[in-house]
């Protein structure tokens, strides 16, 4: 009987710590964005040398998602290339700055990024 015991105790134990080290995650799937609007358009003309223009893309909020429209900016550190936006048929992934192996996360509703770039509507 103290076999059981122990052996009991001893599988208690190993779920608890299990059960600690187990992650919880809560995601909203909402599916693949739309294509991008058949609105033909000429960005404007690049206002300094170092801009860079992000094309226009969609991004979720809430259960939906909603057009950003393309604009110029600075990257954030020199040698940044943009990495889109995209979704893989099952999630959404944010664009980001990359260079080598060095990825910045891009906040694209931060109002102060880009140049003739109105994000008020937001």
């Amino acid at each position: 009987m103290r076999i059981v015991k122990a052996a009991l105790l001893a599988g208690l134990i190993l779920c608890s710590v299990s059960a600690v080290r187990a992650q919880v995650s809560i995601g909203i799937q909402i599916g693949a964005p739309p294509p991008p609007p058949a609105v033909v358009y000429v960005h404007p003309p690049q206002p300094e040398p170092d801009f860079v223009w992000v094309e226009g893309y969609w991004y979720p909020v809430g259960n939906h998602y909603k057009w950003h429209e393309g604009y110029w900016t600075r990257p954030p550190y020199a040698g940044a290339v943009w990495v889109a936006p995209h979704h893989d048929g099952k999630r959404y992934f944010a664009g980001y700055w990359q260079r080598g192996r060095v990825k910045r996360d891009h906040d694209d509703h931060d109002h102060g990024h880009g140049h003739g770039h109105d994000r008020d509507d937001d």
